[in-house]
């Protein structure tokens, strides 16, 4: 049988900008209770009490704040260097039996330092590359179908500790603060131990403040 204080948490849990303000003393409980109320009374199938809400709310935040907070402080004072590459072009075609080819075909084409990357997803594929190289893409990729190009990109890229995996909530983390100074993500490219951010040129130095002063925090 579910408890009040078990269904509070998956529903604060499953709201991360308001589990994150209610962790810093940001919301009101009263009023948090009230408007979570419906969400707990569907999932217990029972009227809930008011302030049997408030006070698991009042118990799960300390709880929830250390077990997560501590492991992104620790992951964020980790962070290795932050490199910054500009003038990029982003490009998104269709899937196809020959796109491989394509790619196959640029990459020999490049110098070992061009910044490039090549994500397949399910129905396309997402291609960034160098400015100075984006001819080749034109002239190799002519019969692919092209969803998107954006150019004047810049791209921001993290060394991360290899341990980042094992952190909940590291990613949102460092969303949430370029998020919060409006900036727009264009795309976000990842591997094991580098997480990319793509901006606008014109937003790349504000991101690039964001993330660095990330660190400084710690």
């Amino acid at each position: 049988m579910i408890t009040i204080p078990q269904a509070v948490e998956s529903v604060v849990k499953a709201q991360p900008f308001i589990s994150e303000a209610l962790f810093e003393g940001l919301i009101n409980v009263s009023s948090l209770a009230r408007k979570i109320k419906p969400d707990i009374d569907r999932i217990l199938l029972k009227d809930a009490k008011h302030g049997a809400i408030v006070m698991a709310l009042n118990r799960l935040s300390p709880q929830v704040d250390l077990s997560l907070q501590r492991g992104i402080d620790k992951m964020i004072s980790m962070l290795g260097d932050i490199i910054v590459r500009s003038d990029l072009t982003d490009y998104t075609f269709k899937n196809s039996n020959t796109l491989i080819k394509c790619h196959t075909r640029v990459f020999e084409s490049l110098s070992h330092d061009t910044f490039y990357t090549l994500v397949r997803g399910v129905h396309e594929s997402n291609l960034v590359i160098s400015g100075s190289y984006a001819n080749l893409i034109d002239e190799y990729f002519s019969d692919e179908k092209l969803h998107l190009k954006k150019e004047n990109l810049s791209a921001i890229t993290l060394k991360l500790h290899e341990s980042n995996i094992q952190v909940p909530g590291f990613y949102y983390y460092i969303l949430k603060a370029i998020a919060w100074e409006g900036i727009n993500i264009t795309e976000v490219i990842s591997t094991s131990n580098e997480f990319t951010v793509l901006v606008n040129d014109e937003d790349v130095d504000r991101a690039f403040s964001v993330l660095k002063n990330l660190k400084k925090k710690k």
